[in-house]
């Protein structure tokens, strides 16, 4: 069983930056990003292998935000900037263990975080 922890949301100005971080419980292989805006669906923001050597953005936060990792830290992070009020959601932090280099579907992630708040006010 691996347990994330996200941290880092909170509220900021348009046009600032925030740093989300993932902190699992143990080693994993693939991570993600998702969020959830008020009264929308949950949906993929980023997505990262073990390696770092594929990324993935969604269309409305390419060029803005930038997904990493320390494996040795076991901890994910994902670089919001130029942020915009229709990023305020939860981000959640997904991951998924094993060789198979999951996509963008959230059925493809078995482990979840609890999700941490980000508010952009205009």
């Amino acid at each position: 069983q691996v347990q994330l922890v996200e941290s880092g949301g909170g509220l900021v100005q348009a046009g600032g930056s925030l740093r989300l971080s993932c902190a699992a419980s143990t080693g994993v292989h693939h991570m993600g990003w998702f969020r959830r805006a008020p009264g929308k669906e949950r949906e993929f923001v980023a997505r990262l292998s073990w390696s770092g050597s594929i990324t993935d953005y969604a269309d409305a936060v390419k060029g803005r935000f930038t997904i990493s990792r320390d494996n040795g830290k076991n901890t994910l992070y994902l670089q919001m900037n130029n942020l915009k009020p229709e990023d305020t959601a939860v981000y959640y932090c997904a991951a998924k263990t094993g060789l198979k280099q999951p996509g963008r579907a959230q059925s493809e992630y078995p482990y979840w975080g609890q999700g941490t708040t980000v508010t952009v006010s205009s």
